[in-house]
């Protein structure tokens, strides 16, 4: 296990060159002037190219790409464009609003989905499953940004049962932090909840037609025993890599998310970022969020050895 974890730690290298490097060329040939969006149209050619030589810009690509990647190596992301402070202030600040409603929308997806397609598959044949059914087919259906504006517009505006979501911090205000969060972690965890919900009704369907579940319904176990002891722990065995891939798209929606309910968080700073081509902030967030996605899909495959006693991580001689 310890070794296999060594390699799978020494493939992120390449994947982390790949992906910067990409980034890197893509964000630099899309049309836009990174100084030209930030003083408008009254500055001056001189006034630009003399902000232009002062940022490094006006060198080859390589060159620039080059340095970068050394900074990288000795832990500086540069400094931002925008605000010239240091890009890894700019995400400190900001990482714990994302974190927090990262992980309740995590925790809240697994918790509903888990229970909700399990008892869709027990009840197979029932109103419950039905609904459950077409729930996942909606929401998979809805893009994330429109479940965003739905419950901002509803629950703020024309019901007013809470009100605009603004930050406090954990520790100024626990209750407040938690009410704000209501809202934005439900719009991130509902699209999850669906997709969770809809391959675990499936994989529990398959595992209760298994002969090991017709062997422990013979020996006089409960149906809930059944489900839980039995069916339901082998049928989480292919979601596990859902609950994986799930990194990258709590990633992805909170930058959707955050701009919607004007959250201070890495998404919104993420959005700001590409919009006014502040280069080292897109790309410092971008290399952060790969590391979190492999290491993510890591936490996976050492999750399936777990969760299947069949699995193990060993090279055969």
């Amino acid at each position: 296990m310890t070794a296999y974890i060594l390699r799978r730690i020494l493939l992120t290298f390449p994947v982390l060159f790949i992906v910067t490097t990409a980034l890197f060329v893509i964000i630099r040939v899309t049309p836009g002037d990174p100084i030209q969006i930030q003083y408008g149209i009254e500055a001056t050619p001189d006034q630009v190219e003399a902000v232009r030589q002062e940022l490094g810009l006006d060198r080859p690509i390589v060159i620039q790409y080059f340095d970068w990647v050394t900074d990288i190596l000795g832990g500086d992301f540069g400094h931002s464009l925008r605000s010239r402070r240091p890009v890894m202030d700019e995400i400190w600040e900001r990482l714990p609003a994302t974190l927090e409603m990262q992980i309740l929308a995590f925790f809240l997806s697994l918790g509903v989905s888990v229970p909700l397609g399990a008892f869709a598959a027990l009840k197979r044949r029932t109103l419950f499953a039905t609904l459950t059914t077409s729930f996942s087919l909606i929401f998979i259906s809805v893009p994330g940004f429109f479940v965003s504006t739905m419950l901002v517009f509803f629950f703020t505006y024309e019901f007013r049962i809470f009100e605009q979501p603004r930050y406090v911090p954990l520790a100024e205000d626990p209750l407040q932090n938690l009410k704000n969060l209501v809202l934005p972690v439900i719009a991130l965890s509902i699209g999850a909840v669906a997709v969770y919900a809809r391959f675990i009704r499936a994989s529990v369907l398959e595992a209760l037609s298994q002969d090991y579940i017709r062997t422990a319904r013979a020996k006089g176990l409960r149906e809930w025993q059944v489900l839980t002891r039995h069916a339901l722990r082998n049928a989480l065995i292919p979601v596990i890599t859902l609950f994986g891939l799930s990194v990258a798209t709590l990633w992805t929606g909170s930058f959707i998310t955050e701009r919607i309910f004007n959250w201070p968080g890495v998404g919104r700073l993420a959005t700001t970022a590409l919009v006014n081509k502040d280069y080292p902030v897109v790309q410092a967030i971008v290399f952060l969020v790969t590391i979190s996605y492999v290491l993510g899909n890591l936490l996976v495959d050492v999750a399936y050895a777990f969760a299947d006693p069949r699995i193990r991580y060993v090279r055969r001689r």
